[in-house]
């Protein structure tokens, strides 16, 4: 198996300190958070897409799923958002085994469909059910985020705790890339056939990856609800699933930095483009035709290639 990449962990931690000390204004440092968001959650889809070989188009759903469980329970009934968020993260995985028993039999378009489904049906609860909810005006009621007693209010110290969160996941993608889990998930990617003549059970596995992957979105779900302040339906629909497949290939699928580059990449230049806002999603299918043709390992994979025939020359 291959060793853990410590420069790349070491890169990634200075990135983030360097980022803290360097950014002062609120406003740019939000979209680093948003950003960090989005990465974890485009990992999450790049182990489902680049290791598995799942399509699923519902990661959106779990995402709001996430947000909506953790500000409703906490509203509810008192409890710490900390604890709100560990829940909410349990019952996405459970909902996600249940969707997940059924649909993952499918294959292809089937399954990506299946997934579409499953979080359009989503979309239209968070849109329907006003008294749980809010409806299409969204969840307003959202206390402030406290993590063993204290308070984690304003930018600065979100994205201290937000900045942690993601380095923990990432060392955490980083060990499951050198895994023998890694290997047994693209085993079964490039052949099933294959794999269950060496007695692998795909099914079990692809169960068991769907449902972690999700209950570690609705986490991540959870905390941008606390941070944001707000959470609306919109924030969770078809688009935003769309955004993660675009990530997770335009950085490259199968990679612990793929779904990372492409976070950087894809929450950064709406900022810069903001007078062709309406041609967004113009844009995701342009790099996702240009990724798929030209560069089918992404961005990650090109820096790799370019960093080994350096090495080598």
């Amino acid at each position: 198996m291959k060793k853990i990449n410590y420069l790349f962990l070491f890169t990634i931690l200075l990135i983030l300190v360097l980022t803290k000390l360097l950014i002062k204004n609120e406003y740019y440092l939000s979209i680093v958070i948003f950003g960090l968001f989005n990465a974890i959650n485009a990992s999450c889809f790049n182990i489902l897409l680049g290791y598995t070989g799942i399509i699923s188009l519902g990661q959106g759903a779990f995402y709001g799923i996430g947000a909506y469980c953790a500000v409703i329970t906490a509203a509810s009934y008192g409890i710490s958002p900390s604890i709100a968020i560990l829940m909410a993260s349990f019952f996405s995985g459970i909902l996600a085994f249940v969707v997940g028993y059924p649909t993952l039999r499918l294959h292809g378009h089937y399954l990506a469909m299946a997934t579409l489904g499953f979080g359009m049906i989503i979309y239209v609860f968070m849109n329907e059910m006003a008294f749980l909810t809010g409806g299409p005006s969204g969840f307003l009621d959202i206390n402030k985020f406290t993590l063993l007693g204290m308070s984690i209010y304003g930018e600065s110290e979100f994205y201290i705790f937000v900045a942690s969160m993601f380095f923990v996941f990432v060392v955490m993608f980083e060990l499951f890339d050198k895994s023998f889990l890694a290997y047994k998930l693209k085993f079964i990617k490039e052949s099933e056939f294959a794999s269950k003549s060496f007695g692998i059970n795909i099914f079990r596995t692809k169960l068991l990856t769907f449902s972690l992957v999700a209950a570690i979105t609705a986490f991540n779900g959870g905390v941008y609800a606390y941070y944001a302040g707000f959470i609306s339906p919109v924030s969770f629909n078809f688009h935003y699933s769309i955004q993660l497949l675009t990530m997770a290939i335009v950085g490259g699928v199968g990679s612990v930095s793929g779904g990372i580059v492409g976070a950087a990449i894809l929450t950064a230049l709406p900022e810069f483009m903001t007078a062709i806002e309406d041609y967004e999603m113009v844009l995701y299918g342009l790099f996702l035709a240009v990724t798929i043709i030209f560069l089918p390992e992404g961005l990650s994979g090109l820096f790799k290639k370019i960093v080994g025939k350096n090495a080598s020359n």
